[in-house]
């Protein structure tokens, strides 16, 4: 006779473990218990020694489809006689991390039951089960019990409490758990605020206003979106105006696989991350002849494209079908996305026609994840629900609880404690103050959740970000790091890939603080996480007008032509002559023109020459358009460039920006002047490498940063530089963009502590 402690960390809480080990242990004709704690779970089974050894084996090779464990201990302890196998109560303690399941789409068992008019939760929109379901943005704090959830104040019927205690049912401990009788009931409330439908009712009246092109406010997971007839030109154009979104795209939502195959060409690889449970929105090729209205993605070869991930989603879609519905995030322009009813309808006033909600709370906000493939592989581009919280492997240790915050646009903190990483879901921009409450009240709530308490703090080096600020506050009484962005850029992606070695990284973006004050974002660095040196960089062009320089990339054209001694008066005709003036004498004068190493305002400036930017109504805009046109264009030869030796190697665009002149004066076209341009960059990038190869014996090569957002760029410079040798990481779990940041932060601050550079 043997008894076993099992404990397991690592996402083990609403997934179905409990339930899971309860039918396991009772195969094996085992006693004992299990129960969560704050730290994940603990299992104590008793019985004969082979089969205490039959249930550990079939636990670890056979785990519940949801569960990812991440530590598992075991040790025998003394027999206690149990008389049987038990669920227990829930305890708590702060030692260690627990990690709650992200948020998972409506699973197949469920969906056959919500159109299934047997079942008796026949089309209802809140069923779920212990495979699929809120989690994260419903959790208020830890262990993971439905008292500590925003279910608490929906008394289980005699029937859901039946299947809830079932050990043999699907529902078994799902903490969710609902029906019409006692769970979540829908809502429709007109624009003035007026509930006048519920249930079905609520839900044939949204219908009816997306058939009349009207524009619905739709409570989802985690906060409101925005939609509209996806084909009604008028509609779409009505929500642009009434949201104050001029040209950035629009998500798409279709009913399923097939309906999002009539809107857009999709591969094998892009089928699986559209049906996998983390339903992001996922960027597919427009299909020629689509009847999605233009407007959804102006000028934009691709579509954003998700999913149904709710039973309200898919009971929304089979109402409309085939026809796709815009899914936008509900806020009005860079707002937090609206989470709160009340909220929701002060802030979505004048936007939504129709309000469809619920009264079941959202706890967490949480935007959607937003992804593409790149030569078969993920390219995350916002990672939050689907993703959030869970866990990445740190390469390194970190030896005290440590706080990551990231940087200042598309803001995402990361808390670190031992091994894992736990990055938070999208918090965006950092300008906006609603955005900046919300990014404080999500780092109060996960280091609840997590029982997190910071010893160190690691930050951007910018002085002016939010965050900096943020951690200046918290300064007072716990110790600061500051990090340098592009470092951070080049650490999240070796931290991703578990590199803890020398690399040399190719850092490129629009705008970053560097070491000597000036605006980076052309580096290529050489080191790892603990030290590293710019060692070359692209040469400095003025910014003529700061910021807004960013917003009319006119200007940056105007300071690389300044630059490389190309007269642009001829080109900027349609620029008007008094603002052109103004920035001909910033250029001259030296003043409000920060100094730039940045690829971004370099690609800004090639777009604006080519025709297609000269101004931008959404970040890369500009950049994306290039893209846009140099891809659907055969491959073309380099323009010419000079690498400048020194103690960094600079690279010299001058000669890049008069050859792009000449092609002008030449009448090439805007295609062949993206393509010659990307073209160069690869070149450029390979040329760089192999010089820094040289001098300094580095085989592996990291590319981060937004601008490998570009998926042409990305993939021609992962096979120019595997032709030539290197090893070469790209991000497959975390953004490129300022997203992935706080992991690079936490990686560096790690390093720093196992090396004694910082305190602890």
């Amino acid at each position: 006779m043997e008894r076993r402690a099992i404990s397991i960390s690592g996402i083990v809480q609403g997934v179905g473990l409990r339930p899971f080990v309860f039918g396991l242990a009772s195969q094996f004709g085992l006693r004992g218990f299990v129960k969560n704690q704050t730290g994940g779970v603990l299992i104590e089974v008793e019985g004969e020694d082979r089969s205490v050894d039959g249930f550990f084996v079939s636990l670890m090779n056979r785990p519940p489809p949801l569960a990812q464990f991440e530590e598992v201990t075991c040790k025998s302890c003394l027999p206690r006689n149990d008389i049987c196998f038990r669920i227990e109560s829930s305890s708590a303690d702060a030692t260690s991390l627990i990690f709650p399941s992200p948020d998972v789409a409506t699973c197949d068992d469920c969906l056959a039951e919500l159109f299934d008019p047997r079942d008796r939760r026949f089309r209802y929109p809140f069923l779920n089960c212990t495979n699929c379901g809120p989690r994260f943005t419903i959790i208020r704090n830890a262990p993971y019990d439905r008292e500590r959830t925003t279910m608490e104040s929906f008394v289980m019927c005699a029937e859901c409490r039946a299947e809830y205690e079932d050990p043999h049912n699907r529902r078994f401990h799902a903490e969710p758990i609902a029906c019409a009788t006692c769970g979540p009931r829908l809502q429709a409330v007109d624009a003035h605020g007026e509930s006048f439908a519920s249930g079905e009712d609520s839900l044939a009246a949204a219908v009816a206003a997306l058939r009349q092109g009207r524009i619905v406010a739709l409570k989802g997971l985690g906060g409101y979106h925005l939609a509209c007839l996806a084909t009604d030109a008028r509609s779409v154009a009505e929500l642009r105006e009434r949201k104050q979104r001029d040209a950035k795209p629009f998500a798409l939502m279709v009913g399923d696989l097939a309906g999002a195959c009539r809107i857009a060409e999709i591969s094998t690889s892009e089928e699986a991350l559209l049906q996998s449970r983390r339903r992001p929105i996922v960027l597919l090729r427009r299909r020629p002849g689509t009847d999605v209205v233009d407007a959804v993605a102006p000028g934009n070869r691709d579509l954003g494209v998700m999913l149904p991930y709710t039973p309200l989603h898919h009971l929304l879609l089979r109402s409309l079908e085939p026809t796709p519905l815009v899914m936008t995030s509900g806020n009005r322009s860079d707002e937090p996305i609206a989470f709160e009813d009340d909220d929701a309808r002060e802030r979505l006033s004048g936007i939504a026609d129709l309000y469809l909600n619920h009264d079941r709370p959202i706890h967490m906000r949480c935007d959607d994840s937003v992804t593409r493939i790149v030569d078969g592989k993920e390219l995350p581009l916002r990672r939050s629900r689907g993703h959030a919280p869970q866990p990445l492997n740190l390469p390194v240790a970190c030896r005290r609880p440590t706080l990551a915050l990231g940087g200042q646009l598309k803001a995402t903190f990361a808390l670190g404690r031992g091994r894992y990483a736990v990055l938070s879901h999208h918090l965006g921009d950092l300008d906006h103050y609603e955005a900046y409450r919300a990014y404080v009240e999500a780092i109060a709530h996960y280091e609840r959740l997590f029982a997190f308490e910071p010893e160190l703090i690691a930050h951007d080096l910018h002085p002016d970000y939010a965050s900096t600020r943020y951690a200046a506050e918290r300064g007072r009484s716990v110790p600061l790091l500051a990090v340098q962005h592009h470092h951070a850029h080049v650490a999240s992606c070796m931290a991703e890939h578990g590199l803890d070695e020398p690399v040399i990284g190719v850092a490129f973006d629009g705008t970053g603080y560097g070491t000597d004050g000036a605006v980076w974002g052309g580096e290529f660095l050489t080191g790892d996480f603990r030290a590293f040196r710019r060692a070359a960089h692209f040469r400095y062009v003025a910014m003529p007008g700061g910021e807004q320089a960013i917003r009319e990339p006119w200007r940056m054209a105007c300071a690389h032509l300044a630059d490389a001694g190309q007269d642009g008066s001829a080109w900027f005709d349609r620029i008007q002559r008094p603002a052109l003036r103004v920035v001909q004498q910033q250029l001259e004068r030296r003043f409000n023109a920060p100094m730039t190493s940045s690829v971004g305002r370099l690609f800004d400036a090639v777009a604006a020459l080519a025709g297609v930017g000269d101004r931008v109504r959404f970040e890369g805009e500009a950049a994306i358009a290039l893209e846009g046109v140099a891809s659907g264009t055969p491959a073309e030869h380099a323009y010419p460039f000079a690498i400048q030796p020194g103690p960094s190697l600079v690279v010299d665009t001058r000669p890049l920006i008069a050859a792009v002149v000449d092609d002008l004066r030449a009448g090439c076209k805007a295609a062949r002047i993206g393509r010659r341009f990307h073209s160069t960059l690869v070149d450029l990038i390979a040329q760089v490498c192999g010089r820094l190869a040289a001098e300094n014996g580095l085989g592996a090569v990291v590319l981060s940063g937004g601008v490998f957002m570009n998926v042409l760029l990305t993939a021609e410079t992962v096979a120019r530089l595997t032709e030539d040798g290197f090893r070469v990481y790209r991000h497959q779990r975390v953004p490129p963009n300022d997203g992935g940041l706080c992991l690079g932060q936490l990686a560096i601050a790690a390093a720093w502590q196992e090396s004694g550079l910082v305190l602890g």
